[in-house]
């Protein structure tokens, strides 16, 4: 019956056209941008607008007012939006609550769009009432809907065709929806049954069907099971340990410092299958004087054998994002589980935080995004740890594709000799430009710096002669060739010159600047 109820739901919802592009209809632009800040006035302000000039309220904006504003309506007014489902319907999918005529929302349920490797899309998705809606801070068993860590995460997953994938914590099941794009099968696990009831609605409300839910803690739902990608956007958020701090089932896994992060990595090389590919959100520590990249390092072995046989080391590639010190990060997760500055509370919450870190000598608190992958015997080895701070660079939608192609290109490059790579022919990629900086009145230029359009942003100081390669880079010359020609040019040694540029050349071979 629930299922019938969930198909119902979802033939009401494309009837009432109710999508990003018509809730942005509704109220504008303007009012999007403060809703994303937790501002819903100008929201509100429209709808009354919108109802003034109309005898009766579209489904539309009956469908916002509930479930995204979190404001009530009327009975009539939701059965003329849910004209199959009906308010009773609603009520057995625990969507709402009516009492004397008038309807609650119980749970939020947003339209959703995104754009992948497979083409743009949309969904539904149910989630719990945030603070807003509530009017005070969230309960611990929360399940949070698509947040700016989702939307993160699903734009660097790389589009990949896969046999199998696993969605370690899966909350509402965002992630599992866009793994199911590009997998024959998906397994997402929770250690929350609100959130795997809740992910397997948006499953069937989306008529998305090779999920399969498991209920238990990390890795213990899969044991004995590899998979060709992992994906997880784990509870990675460091909160102390301690009575009266509430401990939130979407973002805290229960253990202190990172070691809930520090256990994702060691469990993945058992669950993955040979070149399998691992990618996830965390944060970790900088503890004392310690650079947190050489605590990453040494996560990547697991501890013990698994129970699948051996597991060596993980490749990776971690890219830091952002470095918070402890009152930032402290600052940050108090009010995001709704505590407001100016309470007693947020005090308390504050100073157990702070008492937290200075226990352990946490100075500060990174924050980024890992790809891990179970490298396959002989095959080149990857061990990349770099700091970005504008990491998505200018085109987000297509970070996963750059990924890929990096990773490729990195395999590439590593397995190739210098020799093979002085025969071969490279091009220059369509997004990358060449920047010059000349003094006034000098024919030579002082600065030259190769930008990158998409990708991650990248840009990289040119030499004379990394420039003069570059610019010759057109699928016909070899590089051989070019090199050759740019040491007769330039009056120097060309053995020296191909020892100073051939590891340039696989550095920007790597990084998407050249392409083969």
């Amino acid at each position: 019956m629930t299922s019938a109820l969930i198909d119902l739901l979802r033939a009401d919802l494309t009837a009432a056209h109710y999508s990003v592009s018509a809730l942005t209809g509704l109220w504008g632009i303007q009012a999007d941008a403060a809703l994303r800040r937790n501002q819903q006035v100008p929201a509100r302000r429209a709808l009354v607008a919108l109802r003034e000039r109309l005898s009766r309220p579209e489904p539309t904006a009956t469908l916002a007012q509930l479930f995204v504003l979190g404001l009530p309506v009327s009975a009539d007014d939701l059965r003329a939006a849910l004209p199959s489902l009906g308010v009773a319907g609603a009520m057995e999918l625990g969507l709402v609550a009516e009492h004397a005529g008038e309807v609650r929302p119980l749970v939020e349920l947003r339209p959703y769009s995104f754009l992948d490797a497979a083409g743009a899309g949309s969904w539904w998705i149910v989630s719990d009432l945030g603070e807003l809606a509530l009017g005070h801070p969230l309960g611990e068993n929360h399940v949070l809907g698509v947040g700016g860590a989702s939307r993160t995460l699903s734009s660097l997953i790389m589009p990949i065709q896969v046999e199998s994938v696993l969605d370690l914590g899966t909350g509402c099941g965002i992630q599992a929806l866009h793994a199911a794009r590009q997998a024959s099968r998906v397994v997402a696990t929770d250690i929350s049954p609100r959130a795997l009831e809740l992910a397997a609605l948006n499953a069937r409300l989306n008529d998305v069907n090779n999920i399969e839910f498991r209920l238990g803690s990390l890795f213990d739902p899969v044991a004995g099971e590899r998979f060709d990608h992992i994906i997880s956007n784990p509870p990675f958020v460091i909160t102390p340990r301690t009575p009266g701090v509430p401990s939130y089932e979407y973002r805290d896994g229960g253990m202190v410092g990172d070691a809930l992060v520090e256990a994702v990595v060691r469990g993945t090389a058992e669950h993955l299958n040979p070149d399998g590919v691992a990618q996830l959100l965390g944060n970790w520590e900088y503890r004392a004087d310690d650079d947190a990249f050489d605590r990453l390092a040494s996560w990547l072995t697991s501890n013990t054998p698994g129970s699948l046989g051996e597991t060596p080391e993980l490749d990776a590639w971690i890219i830091e994002r952002e470095v918070q010190q402890p009152t930032e990060y402290a600052e940050t997760w108090i009010r995001d589980g709704g505590t407001r500055p100016d309470t007693p509370d947020f005090d308390r919450l504050y100073a157990a935080w702070l008492d937290d870190f200075e226990a352990r000598d946490v100075r500060q608190v990174g924050f980024g995004y890992l790809m891990l992958r179970r490298p396959v015997t002989g095959a080149p080895t990857l061990h990349r740890f770099e700091r970005l701070p504008e990491a998505l660079g200018h085109n987000a939608a297509e970070i996963g594709a750059h990924l890929a192609d990096c990773l490729a290109a990195h395999d590439w490059q590593a397995a190739t000799d210098d020799a093979a790579l002085l025969s071969a022919t490279l091009t220059v990629a369509s997004d990358v430009t060449e920047e010059r900086h000349y003094w006034p009145g000098q024919d030579d230029p002082t600065l030259l710096t190769l930008h990158q359009g998409g990708g991650f942003g990248r840009s990289v100081p040119l030499s004379t002669a990394l420039a003069g390669l570059v610019g010759a880079c057109d699928g016909e010359l070899s590089i051989g060739a070019i090199v050759g020609a740019l040491a007769q040019l330039l009056s120097v040694d060309e053995a020296a010159l191909r020892s100073e540029l051939l590891p340039q050349m696989r550095e920007l071979v790597s990084d998407g600047f050249l392409e083969l």
